[in-house]
């Protein structure tokens, strides 16, 4: 396993205006409570910065004698406590209210997004960097309305208040009391520089710790047969390690900042009482002056003090919009193309579904009825010299041509990496040709809208994947209009309704995660209910009989025989049992196609079809096709 992942290099700015434009797209719904949040910040700070004044007036009215002003003075400094906080609740209520609201909308933008993204993006990217994105990094942002990092500009108007009214009580006692400021913002200009290292860095490997962890816990199996518990620890601790180094240098430069900021201000009011206390000996100034000097310069050192913390999320907040919007910004599934004006289909005399996707009618059409797409008589499928690679310069299929007619079966048998599931992959598009053309239904998949094309496929894998719930619920698969009786009798077509009626609550039984209360048949038999429920037109059976016992290998065969009567059918299989049934057999090699026909045809052929079956009847003694054994079969 390996949790590398230089992408996740960040080099982000501190802050970025067009990054938070983008999260004003969000908060925007929720402007109005937004905006009621900042007209409170205003208000506290107003009754926070009028409490050392009364303070002041308290005390010189206690030199003067004066018990009246005295009392009226404590009755303002009591309401004025009390309004600050009530100010302050509301604003904080209010902006997590506006976080929670805003934050809730980009995950689900965020998961819209990704359900939409092609599969070559799952591909290069670990499923921790993907739950990285829409979890962690999203809650950082929470983070920033949580601590008040929205609130730096009012904070740097209240430091520029507090000034103002120092000077205004006494301008040599304030900049004797603010002599330490220039050198205090000097170290926090390079606790800013330093900082924004360590926080890119934090994000980088938190993001590496996710992606292990997405891989580690799912393959802990693996893991476990294989004795590798020991090695899987020492990566994972090599990479928590290096986490926690890369907070613990954040920590560092923030106590020192902070501890700097308190010394700062301890040494400002050594320097007030010095130079302030003999402005009061010699009666320069009131001792009400003296004490309201030393309050504002109190309340001017916490802004700088939580400078740090702030500044920390809201940098954080950026590296983490930064990522969070590159996901969104990753292009999803590729639009249809124009086709070719001598290919255009008017809307008259085209097929519900089949207008292409940049079309007008399709745009503005609803998703058309489940029989209206690509009938039986029209679900041909046709590979036209097809050139197709993962990588460049490495073709998976070599100038592939091959079709099946409406209503055919066609067996597709090769070794492992030969190219057959990516012709399934080409068939749903979840990646385009380099070259040729690939054809559903007599027009290009490109031509297509992806949800008609998708919805009229069925795909049976080896890896049945069932999500958490019940059992019917996966088998309706989100769609509440499918009839309950409809589910039974695809229950029964399939071959399931027994062991169904044996679960613990039958269609209600809890399904756990990927399905692993459940064996390799029963998930089997599951997915073939599901292809019963949704009546496809084309069906796709990828080695789907490959992990099930004998009983549950018999239950499955009747179930096939059952679903691909009538149905164009692509047949994906290491077992010649199910391919001795096809109407057709082309046998992959290495990319190309080597040989097809009928399996009388290719036996009577004599050529690597007929050596493979002698290889494996004669010499391996089973129905399974042994991995070399293709390569034996077409040495000379």
């Amino acid at each position: 396993m390996n949790a590398t992942d230089p992408q996740e290099d960040i080099s982000g700015k501190a802050y970025d205006l067009a990054l938070a434009l983008r999260l004003w797209q969000f908060i925007r719904p929720h402007r109005k409570v937004f905006f009621l949040s900042l007209l409170l910040l205003p208000v506290h700070q107003l009754f926070n910065l009028v409490q050392p004044l009364l303070i002041k007036a308290a005390f010189d009215a206690v030199g003067a004698g004066d018990g009246f002003t005295l009392l009226t003075t404590g009755v303002l400094f009591g309401v004025a406590l009390l309004a600050e906080a009530g100010a302050f609740f509301f604003q904080y209520y209010l902006a997590m209210l506006v976080a929670q609201r805003c934050l809730a909308d980009l995950r689900i933008a965020l998961f819209s997004h990704v359900q939409r993204l092609p599969m070559s993006y799952f591909d290069r990217n670990p499923v921790g960097r993907v739950m990285t994105r829409m979890t962690t990094d999203v809650e950082v942002l929470q983070e920033m309305f949580a601590a008040g990092a929205m609130n730096l500009v009012a904070d740097l108007v209240l430091i520029v208040a507090i000034v103002s009214i120092m000077i205004s009580l006494h301008l040599e006692m304030a900049l004797v009391s603010l002599a330490l400021m220039p050198f205090l913002l000097l170290a926090i200009n390079v606790f800013r520089i330093k900082a924004r290292q360590t926080y890119r860095l934090t994000r980088t490997r938190i993001a590496r710790v996710n992606a292990y962890l997405g891989e580690a816990i799912p393959g802990m199996a693996v893991i476990q047969l294989f004795n590798r518990q020991a090695k899987s620890f020492k990566e994972f601790d090599d990479l928590n390690r290096d986490h926690r180094d890369a907070i613990q240098r954040s920590n560092v430069y923030e106590a020192s900042l902070f501890s700097m900021v308190e010394a700062a201000g301890s040494l400002s009011i050594a320097l007030l009482l010095w130079y302030g206390g003999g402005e009061v000996l010699q009666g320069v100034v009131s001792i009400g002056t003296f004490v309201a000097f030393s309050e504002y310069i109190r309340r001017l050192f916490v802004p700088l003090r939580d400078f740090s913390n702030k500044y920390a999320v809201i940098q954080a907040a950026m590296t983490a919009a930064e990522r969070v919007f590159e996901l969104l910004d990753t292009p999803v599934e590729v639009p249809g193309r124009a086709p070719a004006p001598a290919a255009m289909m008017s809307a008259a005399t085209a097929p519900a579904g089949a207008m292409p996707v940049g079309s007008a009618s399709a745009a503005a059409s609803p998703p058309p009825a489940a029989s209206s797409i690509i009938e039986p008589s029209r679900g041909a499928v046709e590979f036209d010299d097809v050139w197709f690679s993962y990588r460049p310069g490495d073709p998976v299929l070599k100038g592939v041509s091959f079709r099946i007619e409406p209503g055919e079966r066609v067996a597709v048998i090769g070794a492992t990496g030969s190219g057959k599931t990516t012709t399934i992959k080409l068939m749903s598009r979840f990646y385009d040709v380099d070259s040729g053309v690939v054809r559903v239904g007599g027009r290009d998949v490109r031509d297509w809208d992806l949800d008609s094309l998708r919805r009229h496929m069925g795909v049976v894998l080896q890896d049945v994947f069932l999500f958490s719930g019940d059992i019917l619920s996966n088998l309706k698969l989100g769609n509440p209009d499918v009839p309950e009786d409809r589910i039974r009798a695809a229950l029964r077509n399939a071959n399931a309704e027994g062991f169904v009626r044996r679960l613990p609550g039958g269609l209600q039984a809890p399904v756990r995660e990927r399905g692993n209360n459940l064996s390799a048949g029963q998930r089997q038999l599951l997915a073939l209910v599901r292809m019963f429920v949704v009546d496809p037109e084309i069906l796709v059976l990828d080695e789907a009989t490959s992990s099930v016992d004998t009983e549950t290998e018999f239950l499955v065969q009747g179930a096939f025989e059952k679903i691909m009567a009538n149905r164009t059918c692509l047949v994906i299989a290491h077992r010649l049992s199910t391919i001795r049934n096809a109407d057709r057999i082309v046998v992959f090699h290495r990319g190309v196609i080597r040989e097809m026909g009928s399996h009388t045809e290719l036996m009577e052929k004599g050529g690597v079809y007929y050596r493979l079956h002698q290889l494996q009847f004669q010499e391996a003694g089973g129905d399974t096709i042994p991995p070399d054994a293709l390569d034996a079969a077409t040495d000379p």
